[in-house]
């Protein structure tokens, strides 16, 4: 394997006695873009900060292209860097902000402006060079933030939440956007967000974290179809969780249930968690010979726009109500309504086991 780009090496960071951070490693490779993701209070920023130098880890090592950064100022490394809240000089045009590194970096005045032209036009600012922030729509304001960070090419390109103050037309867009722009820079990035939506569409690997600890690492699709915690399943997409037991035979028992699943070894008897999101779920016109095919009952069905999303209370487990998403068409197709009763398929492949019976909500 080729040598990480960023290497983070056994990181801890307190503030007094409480611990932020703890004892996080992480190879980043070079041109990623790599989402830490997770609550609020988890330390995705705090890391963040950390990388950067603005916050320094109380114990470990952080290296970027071979270069041990860990004691290092924020001017001695390389990155720049675009906050929430995008931190532009409102006293200066949008083109003077994009200069503002340049010149700092005692650049020649005709290499400022040929810069500050391209990167204008780079993030579809080139007519509005002249204005000041306050003249400028969020959106716009965020793009200046973003062409300053990229103004000295910096290795490292860090972004903390830097779409959420924006409304959710523009922040689509924006993530489009910025990735788009990410690639054909090729820049190594880190974003920060809470946004699991966001996470899923921009990022080529996702850093899952919670209380100061990483949960998971992954490509999207791995976090998603393959969550190694309950919490990593409850926090990316929405998920159902039924408390059961092992049984024998590659069986788990939910009440007086048994359905066919990989069991992962666990000896029969053990509590364990069964996890399987929404769409899995398969709805049939009739119970078919197939195993996991079990007869439910549609309690609520509501109308989301592209599919629609039902409460099923399934016979045999008592006090259970899965949620199911089904297809409009399928609803239209097979007549389902509510009080419905219904043949519903449990793909094993689709199921997940977790050891312990705490069923999250």
């Amino acid at each position: 394997m080729a040598t990480p780009y960023l290497r983070i090496q056994r990181l801890t960071k307190k503030f007094g006695a409480f611990t932020a951070l703890d004892d996080i490693s992480l190879e980043i490779a070079e041109g990623e873009f790599v989402c830490f993701l997770g609550p609020s209070g988890c330390g995705k920023t705090t890391l963040l900060r950390a990388i950067a130098g603005l916050d320094i880890q109380t114990t470990g090592r952080i290296e970027q292209s071979g270069r041990d950064i860990s004691a290092l100022p924020p001017t001695k490394r390389d990155f720049g860097i675009v906050f929430q809240s995008y931190a532009l000089f409102p006293n200066l045009t949008a083109a003077k902000n994009v200069a503002y590194g340049l010149e700092n970096a005692r650049a020649k005045r005709a290499e400022v402006a040929r810069r500050v032209r391209e990167l204008l036009d780079m993030v579809g600012l080139d007519e509005h060079g002249g204005k000041y922030p306050a003249q400028l729509s969020g959106g716009q304001q965020q793009r200046v933030a973003l062409a300053r960070a990229l103004a000295t090419s910096p290795g490292l390109l860090l972004l903390d939440e830097p779409l959420s103050a924006l409304d959710a037309k523009v922040r689509v867009h924006l993530r489009h956007e910025v990735k788009q722009l990410q690639r054909r820079l090729g820049v190594t990035t880190i974003m920060v967000t809470h946004d699991q939506e966001e996470a899923l569409t921009m990022a080529d690997r996702i850093v899952v974290m919670n209380h100061g600890a990483i949960e998971q690492i992954g490509t999207p699709l791995e976090i998603y179809r393959e969550p190694a915690s309950p919490f990593v399943a409850d926090f990316i997409g929405v998920m159902n969780f039924v408390a059961g037991t092992v049984g024998g035979d590659g069986t788990v028992r939910l009440g007086r249930v048994a359905l066919a699943c990989e069991t992962d070894g666990l000896t029969p008897g053990t509590a364990v968690t069964l996890a399987i999101r929404p769409e899995d779920i398969v709805i049939q016109a009739e119970r078919g010979g197939e195993p996991n095919a079990v007869p439910a009952r549609v309690e609520t069905l509501a109308f989301l726009g592209s599919f629609f999303r039902a409460d099923l209370v399934v016979d045999g487990m008592e006090g259970v109500l899965l949620r199911a998403d089904l297809p409009v068409d399928l609803v239209r197709r097979l007549g389902i309504a509510e009080k419905s009763r219904v043949s519903m398929l449990l793909s094993p492949e689709r199921i997940r086991i977790y050891p312990g019976s705490t069923v999250h909500r």
